[in-house]
């Protein structure tokens, strides 16, 4: 039986452990800090991200990992027994990673390596990534794991809570004017994943108010019923992520389990410090 192993860049938002148990290899998005580069989830994580940022003032660049970084990976993979790779890549919208996946793959003329634009980012492609590799433990072909991936990706939304507008004002996404009215008036954007890019979706005041129509914005897209997976997404907000999930389970249907997970700091330098959310797989009609 040929065995398929499957891939994904941090942006995915995977939990290391669960990552881990279905033998999904992650490759590292890069933070950069002036002369100082940063891997993803191997030696800087959202707590450390935002105590540099708060300490100096201002945000870090990101960048595709290499061709190198996937080349790595792949050889990763060969070493331990896979015949063929799967990489699921964050949405082409926000990174070059695709592309870098795409030229290491060169690297192997002779192995089967899919690269896969997700069009997602966060936990919708990291389900992706996750529903591919249960396929692939269950035996599945690789046009199966494909299916079984886009199934997923189609059914998977995202909403989420800032709670606050300081790190859009200092990545220049609003001026210094936009963001003093906001911050007096509590404003606490909310987000979607929307044409493969983390969008504005509304703008509510209050931190309370905002997670609550998180809240109202699943209940509406679910219809009532019971999402097949829910992970609770958050940026150096772990108290408060727990606190959602507990509030999710007194609101609506929820699968028995309900992960929590960091947005990675590829990601949270343009939601900031604070951000809690919710993804979710909506069953099959």
């Amino acid at each position: 039986m040929t065995k398929i192993a499957i891939m994904a860049d941090t942006d995915a938002s995977l939990p290391d452990d669960l990552a881990q148990q279905l033998g999904i290899y992650t490759v590292p998005i890069s933070i950069h800090f002036g002369q100082d580069t940063y891997d993803s989830g191997v030696n800087i994580d959202d707590t450390a991200l935002f105590e540099r940022i708060d300490r100096e003032g201002h945000l870090p660049t990101t960048s595709a990992p290499t061709p190198g970084k996937f080349s790595q990976a792949y050889r990763r993979a060969l070493d331990d027994g896979a015949d063929a790779i799967i990489c699921f890549c964050v949405s082409t919208e926000v990174s070059a990673t695709h592309q870098s996946a795409v030229v290491a793959a060169q690297d192997y003329p002779d192995v089967d390596i899919t690269v896969v634009d997700t069009l997602q980012i966060s936990m919708p492609q990291g389900y992706m990534a996750i529903a591919a590799a249960e396929a692939a433990q269950a035996g599945a072909s690789t046009e199966e794991i494909l299916a079984a991936a886009d199934s997923i990706g189609k059914r998977t939304d995202l909403y989420a809570a800032l709670s606050t507008v300081k790190y859009l004002a200092m990545g220049g996404r609003l001026t210094g004017l936009a963001a003093g009215m906001a911050t007096m008036l509590s404003i606490k954007p909310i987000l979607t994943v929307r044409d493969g890019k983390l969008d504005l979706l509304e703008k509510i005041r209050t931190t309370k108010k905002a997670r609550a129509r998180v809240i109202e914005l699943t209940k509406a897209s679910l219809g009532g019923a019971t999402p097949e997976k829910m992970t609770i997404v958050n940026v150096a907000a772990h108290e408060a992520a727990e606190a959602f999930r507990e509030q999710l389970r007194e609101s609506l249907p929820c699968p028995d389990e309900i992960l929590i997970t960091d947005l990675s700091p590829g990601l949270s330098v343009h939601s900031g410090s604070g951000m809690v959310g919710v993804a979710f797989v909506k069953p099959e009609a």
